[in-house]
């Protein structure tokens, strides 16, 4: 049973398609990356480089370029299922990068595709519920040259009706991040009809607008940045964190120079920002905003890759996740191509860090096995109990893998001689029982 659609983007003549002409029954959703959840208790997942499974051997549109659709990257779904021949059915791609929501209570119930949260290579979809209960969900759209987005809901959450809270997210106002040099910053509405976003500029209706969600942010003048990744509010000052992981493209083929915000023109080690909304409300158009480290290797001989921060070096900061006491807890996903090598050579393996907001210093709690990503740490209510996903252990550049083949790079975590790696989530504990961190 594949998700269903929501509005504003149900039926749209951009999602009308030879499978569902009606456009209003997508069939799967995969990629998901990072996540999200509602005070309702259901669960968000993220739509993320969905685009690598298509592929279109003829023209290629402005709107499928925008988004990364071309001659594909070899995993040969289009073989098997022709939707994903984006020359023969264009407005397929336009069906994923979207957040996707999920009730595990009902087992009846179907995904929900809310295509009001904007379409994008979403990583995360984080919430902060505001003193009126209307609720902000921060996200990241990651790739180099994106940008930052919320989500605010019209009305408020009703922590009393399941039934009354089961549209929220259909209904809200979807803007991008300015980054003023002053420190200063603006929520851009992405709203059909205000600014730019009219017809005589390609957006025909909000569906158009939330389709073209990356057009749409170029258009009203949002601050491009070194792949937005994971989101994390702090559970005491409400300040939000976001991970910027690296971009060494700045002031390249055209692109984009160094920023107040993004001040690194080869920033190979990435940087986290963090904001706090004016007067502490999720719904407010204006923040002020610092950066709150700049990766690096804290002896590196080039001073510009020594980073700001205070403790164990980091590069490729990712996944993000407070715990109740306020602890920031960081990791990163530096890319196999890089591990071990030139810039890399000094940080091993990717690995998790704890960092204090109020001191900006951070320590190392774990390293992975070669090739993995760290990602998705949480922790049980009392904090005695942690878990984390080591994700692709022994990954090799550009492997899209032989299942049968047994691999060199890693045979964690069983460490069969014969056997292949696993992605395996890890639980820890502290010997003494006590709290992880402390």
């Amino acid at each position: 049973m594949g998700p269903t659609w929501r509005c504003p983007a149900a039926g749209a003549d951009s999602m009308k398609t030879a499978v569902d002409p009606g456009g209003r029954e997508v069939l799967g959703t995969y990629n998901g990356c990072a996540n999200g959840w509602t005070p309702w208790g259901t669960y968000l997942t993220c739509e993320e480089n969905w685009n690598f499974f298509f592929v279109n051997a003829g023209p290629i549109s402005p709107e499928q370029r925008r988004y990364g659709v071309g001659k594909g990257f070899g995993y040969g779904w289009e073989a098997f299922d022709d939707r994903f021949d984006a020359a023969r059915h264009p407005n397929e791609p336009n069906r994923f990068g979207w957040v996707v929501e999920i009730d595990p209570y009902d087992p009846a119930s179907k995904p929900v595709k809310r295509t009001a949260m904007g379409r994008m290579k979403h990583e995360g979809a984080c919430p902060s519920i505001g003193r009126d209960r209307r609720i902000a969900f921060y996200m990241g759209d990651d790739e180099a040259f994106e940008y930052v987005y919320k989500f605010v809901t019209t009305r408020p959450w009703d922590p009393a009706s399941l039934a009354a809270n089961r549209d929220l997210l259909d209904d809200g106002t979807l803007y991008v991040a300015k980054f003023n040099a002053d420190g200063t910053g603006e929520w851009l509405a992405l709203e059909h009809g205000a600014g730019r976003l009219t017809s005589a500029n390609g957006f025909r209706d909000q569906a158009d607008v939330l389709v073209k969600t990356r057009q749409a942010a170029d258009l009203v003048g949002a601050t491009p940045m070194d792949r937005p990744e994971w989101c994390a509010v702090h559970p005491v000052t409400r300040e939000v964190y976001v991970t910027l992981t690296n971009n060494t493209a700045r002031g390249r083929d055209r692109q984009p120079g160094p920023d107040a915000a993004n001040p690194r023109a080869n920033n190979v080690y990435g940087h986290i920002i963090r904001w706090r909304e004016d007067g502490g409300d999720v719904a407010a158009t204006r923040f002020r905003w610092d950066v709150f480290a700049l990766g690096g290797v804290a002896d590196h001989l080039d001073p510009a890759k020594r980073g700001r921060f205070k403790g164990a070096s980091f590069g490729s900061p990712d996944g993000l996740w407070f715990d109740r006491r306020g602890v920031l807890w960081v990791q990163t996903d530096i890319s196999p191509s890089a591990l071990g090598k030139g810039d890399y050579a000094a940080l091993g393996n990717n690995q998790m860090l704890a960092a204090d907001p109020a001191t900006g210093g951070f320590k190392r709690f774990l390293v992975g096995p070669r090739g993995c990503e760290i990602t998705g740490f949480t922790t049980t209510p009392d904090g005695r109990n942690g878990f984390v996903n080591i994700q692709h252990p022994g990954e090799v550049p550009g492997d899209i893998s032989d299942p049968g083949a047994p691999r060199t790079n890693s045979n964690w975590p069983d460490f069969d001689p014969n056997g292949r790696p696993r992605s395996s989530t890890v639980l820890i504990r502290k010997k003494d029982g006590g709290v992880i961190g402390t």
